[in-house]
């Protein structure tokens, strides 16, 4: 996400170029109604990597340690790329499923909404 300074001339240093991940570009991650994780994950991933790597490995990584883990289907997710809904295709990239640098893209789970139904 951008960030546009207030004071007018500021020449800052941009730290978070995408030139600066060695071929990795970051992508923010979140899970709808389970704010035991209050605010998106942030991961260095290759653009060139599958979408199926990402749901398949990754964001178990991720999220594993809730208890609706088990349960979640992420074929059978809501996807919502910069706030927008949208059916990511799991044999593409994530270049491919329009995902660039600092993208930011979250997934709700019908029927799974956090521990007895709190959103935690």
């Amino acid at each position: 996400m951008s960030v546009i300074a207030l004071k007018a001339g500021y020449a800052g240093e941009i730290k978070d170029r995408e030139e600066n991940f060695h071929g990795n570009q970051l992508l923010f991650v979140g899970w709808e109604d389970h704010l035991m994780f209050c605010a998106p994950h942030c991961i260095p991933v290759a653009p060139t990597t599958p979408f199926n790597v990402l749901a398949s490995e990754l964001l178990p990584a991720m999220y594993s340690i809730h208890p609706d883990w088990q349960k979640v289907d992420l074929r059978q997710a809501e996807w919502f790329r910069s706030g927008q809904a949208f059916t990511p295709d799991f044999d593409k990239t994530l270049r491919d499923n329009g995902l660039g640098h600092k993208a930011v893209i979250r997934f709700r789970t019908p029927g799974l909404t956090g521990i007895g139904g709190s959103c935690s």
